[in-house]
């Protein structure tokens, strides 16, 4: 990772943008809040969220029942 001298790594929450096939960070960290449970999530076990609600979720049937019509 690049960083400047001005930056620090940060072990807390981090702020991502959702796209359709990824994310994109907006703000350094080890984990997002899944927007259903509370639950922190890793970032390397990031698997569900919504584009057009700019939330993630911790399992697929969270994201289902968030989706829900």
């Amino acid at each position: 990772m690049l960083m400047n001298k001005n930056s620090t790594p940060s072990n807390g929450e981090a702020r991502l943008h959702y796209g359709p096939s990824g994310f994109r960070v907006l703000r350094a960290g080890q984990f997002v809040t899944c927007a259903m449970s509370g639950v922190p999530i890793a970032l390397e076990e990031l698997r569900y969220w919504s584009v057009e609600y700019q939330e993630p979720y911790a399992t697929a049937q969270l994201a289902t029942e968030r989706l829900k019509p």
